[in-house]
């Protein structure tokens, strides 16, 4: 089904304010969440929005409380998230490394006990839009095993590096899971296998089956053991920059919460970059491009698909899965 992105955003709001949010809050909260699903990510859109608020109903995600300042060292700073909605801390720090790197180039935002940002290419867009080279990353519950393991011990920490493009920015999405488990609960959902291997069954065998890949929080390291060393250094500097808790800290509770998040901003103008940038973006897309394949391919770089993705589900209505939108409506 699909449904007008207003009608979404609306009935999101209506419920967050049903659900200790501030008017404003809930505003931009339902924003995020119908964004994500506007530009085609509903796993981390409103396929998560019944999670969100179950969180809530669990104290995991306090409504009332936002990010705060810990220390400042001229271009960085350290924040506390206090726990509140992680898209909202998110945002909040994103915005604050922007306002860094217009006046001194560069701005940097570490993030502790913040709660799951959902979809982390959100803010890759918000850094382009204001005109930044941006890049965020976080880390999670162990939801990965280190390379040759056989347990869940690294979490697939996402990575987004954005740069900013009048032709449509570059945002690069990723976790360090060959699939996100929102993307392996939307193939579950549907009684699908992933197109390739996802991780781990319990006796070590790869598999495409969200379901035992999700059962044993053994997902696949992208790039393997490559991917196994990312997610750990990724999970370093989050700690240690925001001095938050780590993937084995988070893990301890059973719960997904009181995250670490890095944002970091680099601003095109002050930085001098932003007069020659465009032609060497050009250049650099129209080689990629350029590029033979095999049948039945393309060649697509980050980004390149959302201007056309977000025309058609504006015009049309943003797909929806229906027993999530039931759940959703259900609220209200």
């Amino acid at each position: 089904m699909r449904v007008a992105y207003q009608e979404i955003i609306q009935n999101l709001e209506k419920i967050l304010l049903k659900n200790g949010f501030t008017e404003d809050r809930a505003k931009l909260c339902s924003i995020l969440f119908t964004q994500a699903s506007l530009d085609g990510v509903a796993s981390h859109g409103l396929d998560r929005f019944p999670v969100f608020l179950e969180m809530i109903r669990k104290k995991l995600v306090l409504p009332n409380q936002e990010a705060s300042i810990l220390d400042s060292y001229g271009v960085f700073e350290r924040w506390n998230g206090n726990l509140g909605p992680g898209p909202l801390n998110a945002y909040q720090c994103m915005d604050r490394a922007i306002q860094i790197s217009k006046e001194l180039g560069v701005g940097i935002v570490a993030l502790q006990n913040t709660n799951h940002w959902m979809r982390a290419g959100n803010y890759g867009w918000q850094a382009a839009e204001a005109g930044c080279i941006g890049i965020c990353f976080t880390n999670t519950k162990p939801n990965m095993p280190a390379w040759g393991g056989s347990e869940p011990k690294l979490g697939n920490n996402p990575l987004v590096i954005a740069i900013p493009h009048s032709d449509g920015h570059i945002v690069l999405d990723m976790a360090m899971s060959q699939f996100s488990y929102g993307k392996l609960k939307t193939y579950l959902r549907e009684g699908k296998e992933m197109p390739f291997d996802a991780g781990f069954d319990a006796d070590g065998n790869l598999t495409k089956s969200p379901e035992s890949v999700i059962a044993n929080e053994l997902a696949l390291p992208v790039g393997l053991w490559k991917g196994a060393g990312l997610s750990l250094l990724l999970d370093m500097l989050a700690t240690i920059l925001s001095g938050g808790k780590s993937t084995f800290q988070v893990g301890e509770s059973g719960e997904e919460f009181s995250l670490s998040q890095v944002f970091i901003c680099l601003d095109a103008e002050k930085i001098g970059i932003k007069e020659w940038s465009e032609e060497k973006l050009d250049a650099i897309i129209s080689d990629l491009q350029s590029s033979s394949t095999f049948v039945g391919s393309e060649i697509r770089y980050p980004g390149g698909k959302i201007p056309e993705i977000r025309k058609q589900n504006m015009e049309h209505g943003i797909p929806v899965d229906e027993k999530i939108w039931k759940s959703i409506i259900k609220e209200l």
